[in-house]
């Protein structure tokens, strides 16, 4: 394993490409030594129903810690199996809802029958976490839901990628690995929509939670062992 003396961080206004590879540096050994694609999963589902709970329970700090732990995880995710969830966003989400093509979304409205063709607009691509952030905001304002409903939400596409994966895992299909990206950026707007809901800024949480090394240990790569991270409590 390597060994590295110098202190791992989340720079300040870092993107989603840097948070990806911020964990990478920090938990890739270890994930690679001790977790499946499927643990790891597994893994990023079980602090994200803690989150959910934390929305029943009326629990913001519960919400807060467990939201972004699930973000680790869903991270390492994709970092193992090698998806660029910033390009993997922006594709899905170009500053437009995904199915209307409109800005803010419009579904309820006009009641799409399959999703429009989107033209995407590279000088609006977020620079950073928080302007992923804002930009879910304008396409669906967190004024048009209730934090419960976008915890039901998070819970649907947390399903449908866990169908996505397995359909892949059957078929190791070019088209059904696409399906993997695409539920992966639905996922990840639907954390951000949670975020908004609940006033997280994003940005300021994985900062501070990627602030110096692991989270838990402070050692870069992480020195968790595997009962210390089955048992972790949040």
């Amino acid at each position: 394993m390597e060994v590295l003396k110098e202190k791992i961080f989340l720079k300040k206004g870092g993107d989603l490409r840097d948070v990806q590879m911020v964990n990478r540096r920090i938990y890739g050994a270890v994930d690679d030594r001790f977790f499946s694609n499927w643990e790891l999963f597994s893994n990023q589902e079980r602090f994200m129903m803690r989150a959910l709970k934390g929305i029943r329970k009326d629990d913001m700090e519960k919400l807060r810690v467990n939201l972004v732990i699930a973000t680790s995880w869903f991270l390492a995710l994709m970092n193992r199996i090698h998806v660029d969830i910033e390009d993997a966003v922006w594709n899905r989400f170009p500053y437009l809802c995904s199915y209307c093509g409109s800005c803010p979304c419009a579904c309820k409205k006009i009641k799409p029958s399959k999703r429009a063709r989107i033209t995407k607009k590279p000088h609006l691509r977020p620079k950073n976490i928080r302007g992923f952030q804002e930009m879910f905001e304008e396409i669906y304002p967190s004024g048009s839901r209730t934090l419960e409903h976008a915890g039901i939400h998070q819970a649907e596409e947390q399903g449908e990628l866990s169908e996505a994966m397995q359909v892949f895992a059957g078929s190791h299909k070019k088209s059904t690995f696409q399906e993997i990206i695409d539920e992966s950026a639905d996922y990840l707007s639907c954390v951000f929509a949670i975020a908004n809901s609940a006033n997280i800024d994003l940005q300021s949480e994985l900062e501070k939670f990627y602030s110096n090394n692991c989270h838990a240990c402070h050692q870069a790569p992480c020195k968790c062992d595997f009962r210390m991270i089955s048992d972790f409590k949040s």
